[in-house]
């Protein structure tokens, strides 16, 4: 979270406001006391994961990936292998890495 004072806000109010449009929250100060907090908007027809997810990103706990999986990717299960996941895990251990 950015803190700005109320001469700062005041004086780059645009450059500011463009930050919460990114998802910055903005907590104002005057004489080192909060006195405000600009932060986004989020559209009403959100559900409560989207402004859980919202919530996260704007703290900087996430980053959402800007394009979804293909369904067909999502919907497909993964190949079936010869191989024992364990079997590989003990063979590494075994050879030292």
């Amino acid at each position: 979270m950015k803190i700005a004072s109320i001469s700062q806000t005041k004086n780059q109010l645009s450059a500011l406001i463009d930050k919460v449009r990114h998802g910055e929250t903005i907590l104002i100060m005057d004489r080192n006391n909060p006195v405000a907090r600009l932060e986004p908007v989020l559209p009403e027809n959100k559900t409560d994961d989207d402004t859980r997810l919202a919530r996260l990103e704007r703290d900087g706990i996430i980053r959402r990936v800007p394009v979804r999986a293909p369904e067909t990717m999502l919907a497909t299960p993964p190949p079936k292998t010869r191989h024992s996941l364990l079997k590989s895990l003990l063979a590494d251990r075994e050879e030292g890495r």
